[in-house]
């Protein structure tokens, strides 16, 4: 969580969730910039694999940014979202007459930053909270 001049900025970041990195970056394409609320409602709907892990981390820092900093979530959205690849595990399938063949097992890290961008900078003091 950092503050900054225009509002206050809360980070979520996922790693190691096992999802190539492109596939998240598609959807992750359709939700920056958006509002918290209209990016749950489209993520509950998109028909992507994807979506499922980038719902839970989107859900995630809403709550957090309500519980802890007492923000509104309607006046929360996604200042900036990115996908980075992570580590690949790899493994061994066993072939026939003592072959093997390699399996690579993608990872990716991804980051989501909320930024609160109610109008009034007094509102938005009274309805932070410093721990």
């Amino acid at each position: 969580m950092i503050k900054k001049d225009q509002g206050v900025e809360i980070y979520t970041l996922g790693q190691h969730i096992r999802l190539s990195a492109h596939k998240a970056r598609r959807v992750i394409d359709q939700i920056r910039g958006r509002s918290c609320m209209d990016t749950l409602r489209i993520l509950k709907l998109m028909p992507y694999r994807a979506c499922v892990p980038i719902y839970k981390l989107v859900y995630s820092a809403t709550a957090n940014a309500n519980h802890n900093m007492r923000l509104r979530t309607h006046n929360l959205i996604i200042s900036k979202a990115e996908v980075n690849r992570g580590t690949i595990r790899k493994k061994l399938k066993p072939r026939a007459r003592g072959h093997s063949y390699p399996i690579k097992r993608t990872t990716c890290h991804i980051t989501i930053v909320l930024t609160d961008i109610s109008k009034d900078p007094i509102e938005r003091a009274n309805m932070t909270r410093w721990f």
